[in-house]
């Protein structure tokens, strides 16, 4: 399993976006139609809780449990 790297505010805006962006599948003729399925990768993203991108540059975004200890 992979690590979460997003926080939970990250993730709320992306999962909002990914679904506004797919919603748009059906508004649209043809052929922009299929440029909306873009919409997958914030919505999977948002789902995971791992975004590619911040783990290729380093990024971690997400916070420590509540109460757990630090090093």
């Amino acid at each position: 399993m992979t690590t979460r790297n997003m926080s939970t505010g990250d993730r709320l805006f992306r999962l909002l976006a990914g679904i506004a962006i797919l919603g748009l599948y059906g508004a649209v003729e043809p052929p922009l139609q299929y440029f909306t399925l873009i919409g997958l990768i914030p919505f999977g993203t948002a789902i995971t809780g791992f975004c590619p991108l911040y783990a290729l540059l380093g990024w971690n975004h997400a916070h420590p449990r509540a109460g757990g200890r630090s090093p």
